[in-house]
């Protein structure tokens, strides 16, 4: 093993920088270069490197971002092409950036990113290339490992939201929604509604009934609590209903994107109860900051560990944490044994409706707009 290569793709999150610090200290300290691609598989596509090294890594592990850039719009296997017509076609790449890896030495190429970055990752692997994945997300919705790194970060940056929430619901007796993200899995709007005390949490894996949110709240306030919290994953939907769709970008691999939910819930709220309801959309302050205490080391744990399992040659795997453990888990068990090559990921984990945490939630009085 003398040369790795590195790329941040998909989404940013706390935490990204202390990954690549964990991969540049393990490597340099056993004499393998390390090269990273800028903007995620686009630096792939262009050859657009960087060399890393001590002095460009120093000082990483309380920076938020990722210093190589990231970038959600780039699948090598499908590039969008505009023909003269007007048309687009999606033309496969894939075949360059592997002999561009060939042609610069790379022993191995590390994919920190989220379940489609390593789905390409898995399909590198079906090509030849040597691949290790490191999970990163903030939703945790990877299959494969109980938490990816950025995750805790952005509960964090949840609660403190909540908790600020709290003060102003109290003083003008108001419902306060709080829109988090998570398109198909409610980790964060679950935990974050746990831990700063919310009175309903909607999730993705639980469409909600309106008069059900209703019901809580007017129960709420016959106990003489004027105000209430809600937190909404920005993927819950009503029962019968679908998710609210904020826009659609056509250039980026995943053109949906969300949006709106949280407005719609409070619109709802305040016209069956006639409470003065506001809605707050956290949006990006959950991908950025500095990474906590418990990411920082996650993630140091994780870079360094696709490091060491290159030097063992053990490839085509991603890092995982389970039952507290590191251990690995197969690239084609993360991105579905039956993808195609090229084809986007639908291998996504969500809230267990048995779960503990959500049985506790349940217990402690916290609504979830059905019937339990």
């Amino acid at each position: 093993m003398k040369k790795i290569g590195v790329l941040t793709a998909g989404g940013d999150c706390p935490g990204l920088n202390v990954v690549l610090r964990g991969i540049m200290k393990t490597a340099l300290n056993n004499g393998i270069e390390v090269v990273g691609f800028r903007d995620g598989y686009k630096g792939l596509l262009e050859g657009d490197v960087m060399n890393l090294n001590r002095e460009n890594t120093s000082g990483l592990i309380h920076r938020g971002g990722t210093i190589l850039g990231a970038s959600n719009k780039t699948n090598t296997f499908a590039i969008p092409e505009k023909q003269e017509d007007g048309s687009i076609i999606y033309v496969d790449k894939s075949d360059e950036c592997v002999e561009r890896m060939k042609d610069m030495g790379l022993d191995c190429l590390i994919v920190i990113g989220g379940d489609g970055s390593l789905k390409s990752a898995r399909d590198y692997g079906l090509k030849g290339i040597n691949v290790i994945g490191v999970p990163k997300t903030i939703d945790n919705d990877i299959v494969g490992t109980d938490i990816t790194f950025g995750f805790n970060s952005a509960v964090t940056t949840a609660t403190e939201a909540i908790d600020k929430l709290h003060t102003t619901a109290a003083s003008h007796d108001r419902v306060l929604i709080l829109e988090v993200m998570g398109r198909d899995s409610g980790f964060i709007a679950l935990e974050s509604g746990v831990a700063g005390g919310a009175d309903v949490i909607l999730i993705p894996e639980i469409p909600y009934d309106i008069e059900k949110v209703v019901e809580k709240i007017n129960t709420r306030r016959s106990r003489g609590r004027n105000f209430s919290i809600v937190v909404v994953a920005e993927g819950a939907k009503p029962i019968g209903g679908d998710v609210f769709v904020k826009k659609i970008v056509a250039d980026s691999p995943d053109q949906i994107r969300l949006g709106g939910v949280g407005n719609q819930v409070a619109e709802e709220i305040e016209k069956r109860t006639g409470m003065e309801t506001r809605a707050t959309v956290l949006g990006y302050m959950q991908r950025g900051g500095s990474p906590t205490a418990y990411d920082r080391v996650l993630s140091t744990l994780y870079g360094s560990t696709a490091v060491e399992l290159a030097m063992q040659g053990k490839f085509n795997v991603m890092v995982a944490m389970k039952d507290n453990k590191l251990t690995t888990v197969d690239l084609d068990e993360v991105a579905g044994k039956d993808t195609a090559i090229g084809a986007p990921s639908s291998n996504r984990k969500g809230v267990a409706l048995d779960s503990d945490l959500l049985q506790t939630a349940r217990r402690i009085g916290i609504g979830f707009g059905d019937d339990q």
